[in-house]
């Protein structure tokens, strides 16, 4: 099954969202938060972003998904520095695309059926 990690700037966001999604989409899909610094502060930590994609793989690929410009570019390194390229950021809307990526995840689907969903969630109008 894909995996998600979500990266944010804070950590009480970012498992916000990761609890969110368990109810949306099931505890079978491996999602990881990756909020905030290693000292609890606003941030992005490259070791918390790494532990959580290597927990979130289970063979099939992980997304990941970010909230701020910043973020962007802590998970950019963690993926150019990692041995396996089995993981994929995505340039999808924090909320919005990890509910379409996790529910479509659930389903079973592969890594870029999964990271369509999340790219594709950009264009669902709210109003």
């Amino acid at each position: 099954m894909v995996g998600i990690v979500l990266v944010s700037h804070s950590e009480r966001l970012a498992h916000g969202l990761r609890d969110m999604l368990v109810q949306v989409a099931g505890e079978e899909v491996p999602i990881e938060a990756a909020g905030g610094t290693d000292d609890g502060g606003l941030g992005t930590s490259y070791d918390r972003i790494l532990v959580a994609i290597d927990r979130a793989d289970r063979g099939a690929g992980v997304l990941v998904l970010t909230d701020l410009g910043s973020a962007v570019l802590t998970a950019r390194t963690v993926l150019e520095d990692r041995v396996a390229n089995d993981a994929v950021l995505v340039d999808a809307p924090f909320v919005e695309g990890a509910v379409a990526a996790a529910v479509l995840a659930g389903t079973g689907a592969g890594l870029d059926e999964v990271t369509q969903a999340a790219v594709e969630a950009r264009d669902v109008r709210k109003l």
